[in-house]
């Protein structure tokens, strides 16, 4: 059995809330990195991030939710993002989101992926191939931007591997709505 629409709505509207997260950290990190070239690496994906948060978004409302519906994540999931939100150092700005965040969220879009009808959700389906199609793009010039910083090399690997290990351990970050009740059940 797949996910009822009111499931698919509530993954896909934390995903934009996920994404909106995303792309204000990284609107609020811009000024705040001295190293040009962070900025210019942040700002690249902060529009990303507005992209997909768009997509999502206007997808929300094809589910029969509000339109840019975005419900907060769970709890322990909230405590992921505002753990790597308080990230202060470039190179722990760099690692926590890239080696350490990201990797978690490419595996969260994949399971929705897997749980869904490809046919009976083929727009959730293509909106997030579209955005794992970025991914690597992202992970790219990361990797760009490290070969000019031989600090991120030598980089405590604690930081990225705590994100990763709370991205993880934080289980479903959804809160699913409780079923609508019917005129049959009243």
């Amino acid at each position: 059995m797949g996910l009822t629409i009111r499931q698919k709505a509530d993954r896909i509207g934390t995903f934009r809330f996920v994404s909106v997260y995303l792309m204000e950290t990284l609107a609020r990190w811009v000024p705040t990195t001295p190293e040009l070239e962070a900025k210019v690496l942040f700002g690249r994906h902060l529009w990303d991030f507005a992209q997909h948060a768009d997509g999502l978004g206007r997808r929300t409302g094809e589910l029969r939710a509000a339109a840019h519906y975005s419900p907060r994540p769970a709890d322990a999931y909230m405590t992921v993002l505002d753990t790597l939100a308080g990230a202060s150092g470039t190179v722990e700005r760099v690692a926590g989101f890239y080696d350490g965040f990201l990797p978690d969220l490419e595996a969260r879009y994949r399971r929705y992926l897997t749980e869904t009808d490809a046919l009976n959700d083929e727009p959730s389906v293509r909106i997030i191939e579209r955005i794992l199609h970025d991914l690597p793009r992202l992970h790219a010039d990361r990797s760009a931007f490290a070969a000019q910083r031989p600090d991120l090399a030598a980089q405590d690997a604690a930081w990225p591997t705590r994100i990763g290990a709370l991205s993880k351990g934080a289980g479903n970050m959804v809160i699913d709505r409780p079923l609508a009740r019917t005129a049959a059940a009243v």
